[in-house]
């Protein structure tokens, strides 16, 4: 029995923090987001993924990260594949997508824009913009990787979003994550 709730209580917290989706994390497509590590008093799940994680987040009122860990049918993201970010987003002041490694390291290619702004992208005549992400060459919006491989997260930020008053209830779309290509 000790050993049984051990490995229950063990896989719970691993759990808790890596996927959260039961413990104040909001899942929406690919997306997932913490609104509560910009909190002056975050839950104990939020706390320990601060702790576990060990980076720097914005307050609740600057804004929230989204992050994407997989592609919208579920397959990780690796950098052997080129992706399309493609479809509408909250409404926001400003916001960016970048690309990194697991621990957050940027992987955008040297040289490069590090990461892709709101500010400064061609859109279609609807508004909508596609962001082509990946090492080979595309058209249009593209956020050009480095040359290494393995996996990848997709970081999108929302800075000073009206969306935020009603967190989960106003979020209705994020840009969906499609796989183009691989090598």
């Amino acid at each position: 029995m000790l050993v049984i709730a051990l490995l229950v209580g063990f896989g719970l917290s691993y759990f808790a923090l890596v996927d959260g989706r039961f413990f104040g994390a909001y899942r929406w497509g690919a997306w997932a987001a913490r609104p509560e590590v910009g909190a002056t008093a975050p839950d104990p799940y939020t706390r320990a993924y601060l702790a576990r994680t060990g980076t720097l987040q914005l307050g609740r009122g600057e804004g929230v990260q989204f992050i994407a860990t997989e592609d919208s049918d579920g397959q990780a993201l690796t950098r052997a594949c080129t992706y399309r970010v493609a479809g509408s987003t909250p409404v926001a002041a400003f916001w960016t997508l970048r690309a990194t490694t697991p621990d957050g390291i940027n992987i955008a290619r040297e040289g490069t824009p590090q990461s892709m702004h709101s500010n400064r992208l061609a859109r279609s005549n609807s508004g909508v913009a596609a962001i082509h992400v990946g090492t080979p060459l595309a058209a249009g919006n593209w956020l050009e990787l480095d040359a290494g491989t393995g996996h990848f997260q997709l970081v999108l930020t929302f800075y000073d979003a009206s969306f935020l008053a009603g967190f989960g209830a106003s979020v209705t779309a994020l840009p969906a994550v499609i796989k183009e290509d691989c090598a």
